[in-house]
């Protein structure tokens, strides 16, 4: 026995034009498409957060690290260039041969503040990020797996993936 569709199905199927894209299809194609972008910038920016792409007291970042952050904040992917201390922060020789602080110190840079505030937002920052990164995967999983166009958007993934990638050699 054949199993009869609701009016309202019926009506909805007869508004659409034939290869007409819906909501849920043009939502699946564009998370495909952006998703490793979102991915990338969350997981970078959570670098970020606690200064893991710097070198700071005996630490020093792997240049991969350097490499991404840069790409993250200043679309270049290569380490950021070392500069010569200035002479703010260079000590200098007093009357007597010994070497004295500047008199001026360089002012502490707001992403330095070691707070209970400071330190606060970092971590909700860090659990949003590892949010939007498991919700993009998720979404990119649904697509992916209740999309019968997995091709275009396997295709879409490549693509948002091999775009910024290319830019990069313009």
């Amino acid at each position: 026995m054949a199993r009869s569709v609701p009016a309202s199905r019926a009506r909805k199927a007869t508004l659409s034009l034939p290869g007409a894209l819906g909501i849920g299809q043009i939502h699946a194609c564009l998370t495909a498409f952006i998703a490793p972008t979102v991915l990338f910038f969350a997981f970078t920016g959570s670098l970020q957060l606690f200064s893991l792409h710097e070198a700071h007291a005996g630490y020093r970042p792997p240049s991969i690290l350097e490499k991404l952050a840069r790409l993250h904040k200043d679309q270049r992917f290569a380490p950021a260039p070392r500069h010569r201390p200035s002479a703010l922060q260079t000590p200098v020789a007093g009357d007597a041969g010994d070497w004295i602080a500047p008199a001026v110190q360089p002012a502490q840079r707001s992403g330095e503040s070691s707070s209970r505030s400071a330190v606060a937002i970092r971590w909700l920052f860090l659990l949003a990020a590892v949010a939007l990164m498991l919700s993009t995967l998720l979404g990119l999983w649904m697509a992916l797996t209740q999309n019968r166009q997995k091709g275009l958007l396997l295709m879409l993934f490549l693509a948002g993936y091999a775009a910024p990638v290319a830019a990069l050699w313009l």
